[in-house]
């Protein structure tokens, strides 16, 4: 959501720092003979295998698991950047499961060391294959009150929100209830302790929030001038970090002013309010048709789609707060700085979700 107040570089950089750990442990790194006694490796080898390589599949079985095999004349520990992972072991073995889905290659930097503290570095790369895998989903597929152990809500009048909503959020069924395999939030024009409209906002705080991954809802969109739906996520640290500097992921934002149209956008220091990071695409049909809004996240981009098609890439760096974990929220706001103005003759509108997912 827009403006949202009150509430809750790269590999490279990280790197050149772990890069510079191998060194700061190491009391030369310089790889002559340390002594007769203590003689500095030579020869070191890296060996990488890759679970279920095959012809068919040449970059692995989908697992994400390599097995490693490292040795070096006169070592006796090493050290290991995978992934921008450091990694520490003495026998030469590790296996490591990459997360991030899709196919890419990854580096793999190895220092040999002996006693005392001299070691001989060697870089090795690799392609692996991650299969898609769902982390956390709800399907909505049992009628009733939404599951408590996945959501819980924000309640309380609109302006409290920072955007000067118009609605009372509630946990009522009248505004938030499963039916027929959907969710359905619903936006009422009614006087309700003290507001002119209610709705629902839902949200996995405190429930679940993950670091990395792709989040999708397929949803349907409420009409009418002044309704403002929307999926979107906020960094976990919103108690310690208020926002913006928590970060704010918009991943479906629509107005009934404006019909057909999603916006995404980024808010952060800085970068808050009326965000230059944020981008439209059309979407025919959006309130009589179901369709997935999408984002992919990654420590290097995060890349936004309406049905698959990619409308907008951001790049995402070490000085973004899009590097932590973040919780989901689902939420139908009436009027406000986006919503906009209400049709005086608004009388109810649903945003009927199928499901929300987050793979890896």
């Amino acid at each position: 959501m827009k403006k949202f107040k009150n509430i809750m570089d790269k590999a490279g950089f990280l790197t050149t720092i772990l890069l510079l750990i191998f060194q700061s442990c190491s009391s030369s790194n310089d790889s002559s003979d340390g002594g007769s006694d203590n003689p500095a490796p030579s020869n070191l080898t890296i060996q990488v295998e890759v679970v279920g390589k095959t012809a068919a599949n040449p970059d692995g079985d989908g697992s994400g698991k390599v097995n490693l095999k490292i040795n070096a004349a006169n070592a006796v520990s090493y050290k290991v950047l995978i992934d921008n992972q450091l990694k520490e072991i003495t026998n030469g073995e590790l296996t490591y499961t990459f997360t991030g889905s899709g196919t890419k290659t990854y580096s793999i930097i190895v220092s040999a060391y002996n006693g005392s503290g001299q070691f001989i570095s060697s870089t090795s790369s690799v392609n692996v294959y991650v299969a898609r895998k769902i982390l956390w989903a709800d399907e909505f597929d049992v009628d009733g009150a939404p599951n408590t152990s996945k959501w819980g809500y924000n309640t309380g009048t609109g302006d409290g929100w920072g955007n000067n909503e118009l609605e009372y959020y509630t946990t009522r069924p009248e505004n938030v209830i499963i039916s027929n395999g959907t969710l359905k939030i619903k936006a009422i024009k009614e006087e309700y302790m003290g507001s002119h409209y209610t709705s629902t906002r839902m949200l996995t705080k405190g429930k679940f929030s993950f670091k990395y991954g792709r989040a999708e809802v397929r949803a349907k969109l409420p009409v009418g001038g002044g309704t403002w739906p929307a999926f979107w996520m906020l960094g976990d640290n919103i108690d310690t970090a208020p926002w913006p500097a928590c970060g704010e992921v918009d991943i479906l934002e629509s107005v009934g002013n404006n019909p057909n149209v999603n916006h995404s956008s980024l808010h952060s220091p800085g970068r808050s309010g009326n965000t230059p990071d944020t981008k439209t695409t059309t979407v025919p049909n959006s309130a009589t048709e179901f369709h997935i809004y999408a984002a992919e996240w990654s420590a290097e981009s995060i890349k936004f789609y309406v049905d698959d098609n990619l409308f907008y890439t951001y790049a995402n760096s070490a000085s973004t707060p899009f590097n932590a974990n973040f919780f989901l929220i689902l939420n139908l706001a009436m009027g406000g700085n986006f919503g906009g103005t209400v049709d005086p003759n608004f009388t109810n509108a649903t945003f009927e979700v199928d499901y929300v997912r987050v793979y890896n």
